[in-house]
């Protein structure tokens, strides 16, 4: 999966043009760096089921937090804690992580979005995909406030992850205060 997630496993139109492990990094770029080329090392020597649970998690993630249009820096660092938490990885294989699933998730968006979440959902269990809403609630919420775009997305993920209604609500619950509408509510009432 990170193989196609770094876009490694393409064909390019000319066969003549190098792809994948053959492209030589660019000169100074972070690519040519001994600790970027380790993290990648590490990161291939991973079983592959546990990098594609990895690439997927990440990915969900980066799609609750693109919602807006915008994924922040605090977003970021928030999916980068969540993927060492629930991932194993350190903290400079879990950048490095996020930063592909932020890349796949802005260009590939709509047209992935359903087919990794589903994914997911095939190989992980119903307590992962629950962490994984949680992990989407707490992205909207990392700036004080899930906007209705933001709830709707992680809505459509829990949708597309069969997850039960009612344990979604229960890990909803946790963000109430936090809900665009309930803060439209409270500020109506004055309260």
């Amino acid at each position: 999966m990170f193989r196609r997630f770094l876009g490694l496993d393409r064909a390019t139109t000319d066969p003549r043009l190098p792809v994948g492990d053959q492209v030589e990094p660019t000169p100074g770029s972070a690519a040519e760096t001994a600790t970027a080329r380790r993290i990648v090392a590490r990161l291939e020597a991973l079983p592959p089921a546990e990098a594609r649970y990895l690439a997927c998690f990440a990915y969900v993630m980066s799609r609750a937090a693109a919602a807006d249009l915008d994924i922040s820096d605090a977003e970021t660092h928030l999916m980068e804690r969540f993927t060492v938490e629930f991932g194993g990885l350190d903290e400079a294989q879990a950048v490095l992580v996020v930063q592909m699933a932020k890349i796949q998730a802005r260009t590939q968006g709509q047209t992935e979005d359903f087919v990794v979440t589903r994914e997911f959902r095939e190989i992980s269990t119903v307590d992962q995909r629950l962490a994984l809403i949680r992990c989407c609630f707490a992205i909207g919420a990392v700036d004080g406030i899930i906007t209705a775009e933001e709830a709707g997305v992680v809505n459509e993920i829990a949708r597309e992850l069969d997850l039960e209604r009612d344990a979604v609500n229960a890990v909803r619950a946790d963000f109430h205060e936090n809900l665009s509408a309930v803060q439209a509510i409270r500020r109506m009432g004055g309260a």
